[in-house]
């Protein structure tokens, strides 16, 4: 620890481990797979990699943690993101949890491929954990290895800062190195297994607790250790919430419902899809949390999922997002009834997803519209209409919202002019019917006529409605091709779209060939139209 870097770096980082020192360890160190009962988490080292080389960070998340960007890029700081090196205060470990995968119970889960490094203070004094995936075998590895390659890791990395600056509840990513080892993975489970470059993401939240690592412990009748990972969330997490007893825990479950209700808002508003909504990838601070198989809609389709496992029930495609959150809110009150003993009120509590849903999904459609309130029978039906235009023939729904702010509401042009700007977003075009075309168009007339009558400003209105319809957003092509060129040692696409991402609403003319339709060799390419659990 002599290099000057490293000193100044670590000297920053004030570590300050509440989850390890305030809840049960297991008592074994080792990282052979096991059933892990009555602890929270097992300690565990990272596994020492070949070559760590930093690929990208995110300098926002850098200056959180207090530390400039160019003490990142210093190797000995490389080696502590890789976990080749650990710094004084940490106490790395992987949690133990359990979850619903696809419907059904899976028993203990836990963190098979993520490695915490500890707490530390940000400079808002607030506590941030600091993770590494994919960076080794851990307890909760079963026949895994606790690695994780090139691939998932730049779409992990790119998509956590994306969904930020789209104003999406999200986890965050400080840094990309690669390890210079090679990982076998089969990309299609299809008994392909291939080499690909290893890689680590250090990501970033204030915590990580999931809904999972609350089932475990219900589902073991561990009531005990259940009563302390609840105490300790709420006092740590939700230090608002003053109730005692059995009424503290339906207050932290009404609070985790609004909370997931507002982060499934705004998926749909930004045409944002999971892919893998499994309990044990739901965080008990309404934030997206482990970016896998997930996708944004080109075309828009609420029967989407990207998940080529899901691709047969689609249980977790776009338009039943909500209802899963809601199926995965059950299953946390089902875990936290030992503690409450009484149906009634977490019954109650539940209830809040639904109407804090309906309140924000309202608001938020009125946002992209450009209206004040969906509170007018008439508006509310405008919304209804424009999802129904969206499905009417092939349509992409990032360009389509963030068109319709140039739609002219002047009574004096042409329903043919002021349709065009929708048309940008059609597939097909040529093979656009008459009668589609007059949707369109009666959509086009109908939401002007209701802009001509608010008397809006047209400059308000635009800036407004650009504000919640982004003009880029982290296409599974894009990213698909920043991984094709990383894995031929050139990184610098990866770096391209991160500054991309940076300003998703601004217009960024320079970018201009990123707000464009899916390109058509995209449509069914590995990588860019569904994608597996391989990571």
């Amino acid at each position: 620890m002599s290099q000057d870097g490293l000193v100044s770096a670590s000297e920053k980082l004030q570590f300050d481990n509440r989850f390890t020192a305030s809840l049960p360890s297991d008592g074994d160190d080792g990282t052979y797979s096991r059933q892990v009962v009555g602890a929270c988490y097992s300690r565990v080292e990272p596994a020492v990699v070949q070559d760590p080389k930093l690929i990208a960070i995110s300098v926002e998340i850098a200056e959180l943690l207090g530390i400039a960007p160019d003490e990142i890029k210093q190797q000995d700081f490389v080696d502590v993101l890789a976990g080749n090196n650990l710094l004084e205060g940490m106490d790395t470990h992987s949690a133990c949890y359990g979850g619903h995968q696809f419907g059904h119970w899976s028993g203990q889960l836990g963190d098979g491929r993520a490695i915490a490094l500890g707490e530390v203070l940000d400079v808002n004094g607030r506590h941030q954990m600091l993770q590494l995936k994919g960076a080794g075998p851990t307890p909760y590895s079963r026949s895994a290895d606790g690695l994780a390659v090139l691939r998932s890791s730049i779409r992990e990395f790119l998509c956590s800062e994306a969904m930020h600056h789209l104003g999406v509840p999200t986890t965050r990513a400080l840094s990309l190195v690669t390890t210079g080892d090679q990982v076998v993975r089969d990309i299609l489970y299809d008994g392909n297994p291939r080499p690909e470059p290893g890689a680590i993401v250090c990501r970033v939240a204030p915590s990580f607790i999931r809904f999972g690592n609350f089932e475990i412990f219900a589902a073991r009748e561990d009531y005990k250790t259940l009563q302390q990972l609840a105490d300790f969330t709420v006092a740590t997490e939700f230090p608002e919430i003053e109730d005692d007893g059995p009424d503290r825990y339906v207050a932290l479950l009404g609070q985790v419902a609004e909370r997931t209700a507002d982060m499934v808002v705004e998926w749909l508003r930004v045409g944002f899809v999971h892919g893998v909504m499994n309990t044990d990838n739901m965080s008990i601070l309404g934030l997206t949390i482990d970016y896998g198989p997930y996708g944004w809609l080109d075309n828009y389709d609420p029967n989407w999922t990207p998940n080529t496992t899901d691709a047969q029930h689609r249980r977790y495609r776009f338009g039943n997002q909500p209802a899963v959150a809601q199926w995965n809110l059950v299953q946390l009150a089902n875990a936290l009834l030992p503690l409450v003993n009484k149906v009634e009120p977490l019954e109650e509590a539940l209830g809040l997803f639904g109407h804090r849903f309906e309140s924000r999904w309202s608001a938020m459609m009125a946002k992209k519209l450009g209206l004040p309130s969906l509170d007018e029978a008439a508006d509310k039906a405008l919304a209804e209409d424009a999802l129904k235009v969206l499905q009417i023939i092939e349509t992409d729904m990032t360009m389509f919202w963030r068109e319709l702010s140039s739609v002219s509401c002047s009574e004096s042009v042409e329903p043919s002019d002021r349709v065009k700007p929708l048309t940008k977003a059609i597939y097909a075009k040529e093979q656009v019917s008459e009668e589609q075309k007059l949707v369109f168009t009666e959509f086009a007339e109908n939401w002007a006529a209701r802009h001509r009558g608010l008397g809006t400003r047209e400059e308000a209105r635009r800036a407004s409605m650009n504000s919640a319809n982004p003009k880029y957003v982290l296409r599974n092509y894009m990213a698909q091709l920043a991984i094709e060129r990383a894995e031929q040692g050139d990184t610098s696409l990866v770096q391209e779209l991160l500054d991309l991402l940076k300003a998703p609403y601004a217009e960024q003319e320079d970018k201009g060939s990123y707000y464009a339709l899916r390109p058509d060799w995209a449509r069914t390419k590995t990588g860019c139209s569904q994608l597996s659990c391989s990571s």
